[in-house]
This record gives structure tokens, C-alpha cells and sequence, in this order.
């Protein structure tokens, strides 16, 4: 029983998480917005595409995912699906995940790197049948089934284009530099400006972009590394999870504890209150001790040894009572912990 209601917390909290970074359904109803990757046919506009026949595409066409978001926060975000001719994407890199079934690609928010915002997906996402892309992305992140794919892909076609270009170009001869005539204004040493080629410890100005490159490379592997705050959150929103349920377990158990001892506690102070309305009513010791011996079975029980009893149920009852609001609170703590970890 108890395992069941563990599994039951956790799948429900994976549910939960994977629908933060999942679009549920396609409803806006905006005008799609034609541009250079996608083009319109019908009347200057984009044409709603089903979410079950992107995957399905004819060579040609292309499908745009795109996300309305109300910058006042009055309305809620929405999504849709546009269909269209298919423009130039020489200038964006096809995105693909091994093992990764493209249905799944079409619901799934995607995100420039880990650790972004679940709010802070990218607005315009292309699709045409095979692969994905992105404006300006060479990789991507998505969560499938909650546990994050990183989607890869090759060079954009226009950069391959021009590294094709730079390698097939022959390099000019030094030999066939002409030497610069001194009294020519118009000719130039180029090692009069090359400043690198002289030994000094001294930094020189053009190594100034290599280390902003650098840096921005560095930044940028640091954000990677870090990345993983989603990940992070979200196992331990399912921690929490679990020690909510076995919080709530061990308060049931507690309470159950306490309402025995509260019984017997109830039964032993009806007992005493007989026994002492019997007892001094009039001078009656064989009333007295026959009700002792009704209730007790032993005419030997004395009343202060009932009364001790009685002290004890009553402690036994306090520690079980203790304890569940304890373990009730632990339990309403992970809970609330768990809700804040989901939804940021």
C-alpha cells in the first residue's frame, strides 16, 4: 500500500513537470506571420497546420511554431501551428536527437541552453518533416517525457559554402609580393604595423577580440556546465515529493496510535467516574466494591492504581498526537516546497 502511494506522488510529479515544458494544445487565434524561412500562399497569409501531419510534409513545405505571449499578463501564452512554402534556411542549422520519436519535437518547447526559465522558450520554431530550426541556434534543448535532449546539428549551408570557398582559394606566393618603393606614398610595409611580431610583455591591442572571444567561449561553457538548475529543481521537487507521501504515511499511523489511547483513556475514566459517584454517595463499601468488581474483574484493583493508568494512556496519547502533527507538518512542508520547485 505503501509502495503504491509512492508511485502514485512520483508519477504524478513527473507528469506535472514534463507539462511545465510541454504545449498542451494549439490554440491561438492569430494570423500567422509570414517571413523569409516560410512563405505565404493563400491570400498573404499562413495557413493552420495540424499538429498530426507536420511530421507527414510534402518536399517544398514548411511549418512554423509560433508562440503568442501577452506582454501584460492578462491572457495566457499561447501556441499554433502555420503551414507554408518553405523559404531560404541556408542561414539556420538543421536540428536533430537520435532516438527522439519528431512528434514528441513538435509539443516540446525548446530553449537556447539548460537552465532557462520554462517561460523563456523560443518564440518561432521551424519544422519540415526531418528536422528542426531555429533562428541564430546551432544547438537546442528540449524535455522529453521531463528528462532534457539536446538537440545538434551540422554547419548552416551558407557557412559551408564559404568555408569551401576559403580552403579551394590558392594562398599568395611570397614571391610574388612586390617589394614597396621607398619614395611611393601609396605603398606600405605590412610588417611596419604588425606589432606581434616583437617580443614584449606588454599586451597588444589586436589580441584584444581573441580574449573577448575567449571570454565569451568561457562564459558560455560555464553556462553549460551550470546549466542544470531544471534538472536540479526537478529531482528535488521529486524528493520532496516522496517525503510528503511517507510524511503523510507516518501521520496516519501516528493518529490511528493516538485515537487507541484515547480510547482506552475514556474507557478507564468512565470506570472511575462510577466508581467514585458510587463510593461517596452514602457509606456503602459493598456498592463501592461491587461496581469496582463489575468493571475490573479483580476487587483488589484499587482505585489509584486505575487513576495511574489512566495518566499513562493519557501521555502515550500526547506523544502519538506529537508525532503526527509532526510528520503532518514535514508533510505539508515538502508539499509546499515541491509546488514552488515545479512551478518556477
Amino acid at each position: 500500500m505503501k509502495r503504491s502511494l509512492l508511485m502514485v506522488l512520483c508519477l504524478s510529479v513527473v507528469s506535472a513537470f514534463a507539462g511545465v515544458y510541454d504545449i498542451e494544445e494549439f490554440s491561438a487565434k492569430d494570423a500567422g506571420t509570414p517571413d523569409d524561412y516560410i512563405v505565404a500562399e493563400f491570400g498573404g497569409t499562413l495557413k493552420v497546420a495540424p499538429a498530426d501531419e507536420v511530421e507527414s510534409l510534402q518536399e517544398g513545405r514548411l511549418v512554423v511554431r509560433q508562440k503568442f505571449e501577452d506582454p501584460f499578463g492578462e491572457s495566457e501564452t499561447s501556441y499554433q501551428l502555420y503551414q507554408g512554402g518553405k523559404g531560404d534556411l541556408s542561414s539556420m542549422t538543421a536540428l536533430t536527437a537520435d532516438g527522439v520519436d519528431y512528434s514528441k519535437l513538435i509539443s516540446a518547447k525548446l530553449y537556447e541552453r539548460r537552465g532557462m526559465s520554462a517561460d523563456k522558450d523560443v518564440e518561432k520554431v521551424y519544422f519540415d518533416g526531418k528536422a528542426v530550426y531555429a533562428p541564430g541556434l546551432t544547438t537546442a534543448v528540449v524535455f522529453i517525457d521531463g528528462s532534457p535532449v539536446t538537440l545538434k546539428g551540422d554547419a548552416p549551408a551558407a557557412e559551408e559554402e564559404e568555408e569551401t570557398v576559403a580552403a579551394a582559394a590558392p594562398a599568395a606566393s611570397s614571391s610574388d609580393e612586390e617589394e614597396c618603393d621607398e619614395y611611393d606614398p601609396d605603398c606600405e610595409e605590412e610588417d611596419d604595423d604588425d606589432y606581434s611580431s616583437y617580443k614584449t610583455s606588454a599586451p597588444v591591442d589586436n589580441t584584444a577580440d581573441d580574449r573577448d572571444y575567449a571570454a565569451s567561449d568561457a562564459a558560455k561553457d560555464v553556462g553549460d556546465r551550470f546549466g542544470i538548475a531544471d534538472e536540479v529543481r526537478f529531482w528535488t521537487a521529486v524528493a520532496l515529493s516522496a517525503v510528503a507521501g511517507a510524511g503523510i504515511v507516518m501521520g496516519i499511523l501516528n493518529h490511528s496510535k493516538a485515537g487507541e489511547a484515547q480510547d482506552a483513556y475514556d474507557e478507564l475514566s468512565e470506570i472511575n467516574d462510577k466508581v467514585l459517584s458510587a463510593c461517596n454517595t452514602d457509606a456503602n463499601p459493598d456498592k463501592c466494591r461491587a461496581v469496582m468488581s463489575e468493571k475490573a474483574g479483580n476487587s483488589d484493583w484499587s482505585l489509584a492504581n486505575m487513576q495511574k493508568r489512566m495518566d499513562e494512556n493519557k501521555k502515550t496519547h500526547d506523544s502519538y498526537a506529537t508525532a503526527r502533527n509532526i510528520w503532518f507538518g514535514v508533510a505539508a512542508g515538502a508539499i509546499a516546497g515541491a509546488v514552488v520547485l515545479f512551478v518556477w
